[in-house]
Formats: C-alpha cells, sequence, structure tokens
C-alpha cells in the first residue's frame, strides 16, 4: 500500500486565495500493488502526471498551499467521483448510467493506463476498491476541500489550480493546419468552473511566459474541476495540462534536459498565478 494519502505543504504565511494541487503525480507503487498488475513498473506509470508536483513546488514559497498525491493514478484516480466504480473491472458493481471515463476504463480504480492498456489480469474484490477509497481518495479530498474552505474564510473567495500534463501526441487532432500547437491546456469546464476573469489572468500568466495556450480543447476539466468549481460563489477551479514534452522524456519518464529551465520558467507562472488570487488592496500596498 502506498505510505500516504497526500502531502501537502504549507506556505511561512499565506497571502493569496489560490491553492495548488496535483492529484495524478503520486509514484508510491506498493510491491503488494505492483505484483497484481499485468504490466512492468516503467509501464505502469504511463499515465502518471511525472515530475508536475516538482515543476510547481515554489508555490508555497510564494506563499499559496501544495497539495500533491500519496498514491499513484494507477492505483486510485482522485480525479474521479467516487461513485465511478466500473463493473468491467470490479466484482458486484452493477452497470452505472453510460459514463465514457468508466467505460473507456478510467474511473477511480482505473482498468487500463495510457493506450488503453490492461493494469489486471482479472477482477478485483469491490471491498478492494472501498478500501482504497477510504484509504486514498477521501483523505485526499478532505484535504483539499478544507484548502479552499480556508482560503475562502481567508480572503472571500478560492482559486484551485488543480496541475496535471498531458501527452506531446494529445494535440495532434486538435492542432489547425499552419497553427502553433497549443502547449498548455486551460480547463473551466466551458465557463461553468471558473469566472472568466480568473481564468484570462491565469491564460495572461502562461502566455506572458512565451506558452501557447488554449482552453477546453481538448480537455475540459473532469471530477475535481466540476465539483470544487462554483464561480457564482467565488469558488473558482481550473484544470492545467502542460505539455510533458517540454520538460520530459516521455519514453523513458524521465526530466530532459531542458527540465531546470522549464521549471523556472514555471515559477515565473506560478508567481503571477499566485497574484491572482491576492487581495487587490494588498497588492495596491506592495506597488
Amino acid at each position: 500500500m502506498p505510505k500516504a494519502a497526500f502531502h501537502l505543504t504549507h506556505p511561512e504565511r499565506r497571502t493569496t486565495s489560490v491553492v495548488f494541487a496535483s492529484p495524478h503525480s503520486g509514484r508510491d507503487y506498493a510491491w503488494s500493488f505492483l505484483r497484481k498488475t499485468a504490466l512492468d513498473q516503467h509501464q505502469v506509470r504511463s499515465s502518471e502526471d511525472a515530475f508536475v508536483d516538482q515543476l510547481f513546488e515554489a508555490a508555497p514559497r510564494l506563499g499559496a498551499p501544495l497539495l500533491k498525491a500519496g498514491a499513484p493514478r494507477a492505483y486510485v484516480d482522485l480525479n474521479r467521483s467516487a461513485d465511478e466504480l466500473d463493473p468491467a473491472l470490479i466484482e458486484g458493481v452493477g452497470k452505472l448510467r453510460h459514463n465514457p471515463r468508466v467505460a473507456s476504463g478510467l474511473g477511480v480504480i482505473p482498468r487500463v493506463v495510457a493506450n488503453g492498456r490492461a493494469i489486471y489480469r482479472g477482477k478485483l474484490p469491490r471491498a478492494e476498491a472501498e478500501r482504497r477509497i477510504e484509504t486514498y481518495w477521501r483523505p485526499y479530498h478532505e484535504a483539499l476541500a478544507g484548502q479552499l474552505d480556508q482560503a475562502h474564510l481567508m480572503f472571500g473567495q478560492s482559486i484551485l489550480v488543480d496541475c496535471h500534463s498531458m501527452p506531446h501526441e494529445a494535440m495532434e487532432s486538435v492542432v489547425r493546419m499552419g497553427a502553433k500547437r497549443p502547449e498548455v491546456v486551460l480547463g473551466d469546464r466551458f465557463g461553468a468552473s471558473a469566472s472568466d476573469e480568473v481564468v484570462s489572468r491565469i491564460e495572461a500568466a502562461f502566455q506572458a511566459a512565451g506558452l501557447t495556450v488554449v482552453r477546453n480543447t481538448p480537455f475540459a476539466g473532469a471530477f475535481i474541476a466540476q465539483h470544487y468549481g462554483r464561480p457564482s460563489r467565488n469558488r473558482h477551479a481550473v484544470q492545467i495540462e502542460i505539455d510533458r514534452a517540454l520538460y520530459m522524456n516521455e519514453q523513458l519518464i524521465r526530466p530532459n534536459g531542458n527540465f531546470g529551465a522549464f521549471k523556472r520558467l514555471l515559477e515565473g507562472v506560478i508567481a503571477e498565478l499566485v497574484e491572482v488570487g491576492r487581495p487587490k488592496a494588498a497588492s495596491l500596498a506592495a506597488e
């Protein structure tokens, strides 16, 4: 079993309503899990958002909390609802109304990793699925909800920056002929999970760093953005997908030669994102 459900790093002084979270960067692959899989240790990592937590680790130094998963995505997917159980994988689960994520094997307990490769040779007991949800899914979401509630209490709003990575080829089907390939996708569920003002400022921060940004295509945001984003209540959630080729070798799952430079570039972006959640009066006083 993975040792921890989550890791939460607090800033020395919280100065912003922004909360950074990385639900898919967990890499504690317990031997008890690996010996049940049909994949080797390299293949099972293919759907992991490798190194995303490291890319955003400057957030606490800049005044914002950073929450990251302890358990790997292949073990339990924190960006799914706890009731997205896959009847093709978990014993005793009846058919649900059509859910594209579950149907494709990407429920809360995933059946496949990237490219549709099956994780297991057979089914899992329902008790095992429920244990993973109680031990890892619920504590992570309790911690996330607590951080967002605290932000809302302190600043009158909360802004969740949900940090993810995407395979380089993910954009191949959406790039227009002659257009520059998008490097960052912002998902706000087409305006349902965050205000246009918040998303526009996040977009501007990435663009100012020289990155090409699009919204909602092909990733509009999944369970976390849907669940925590309530812009009418000043609760905003934006999913960020970053092209893995910018900082890692996807085949080897290792940082590439650009990792350090990209991380430094992203620190400037993080500083701008933190400003989005700072009280206006405090921002003016600092100028």
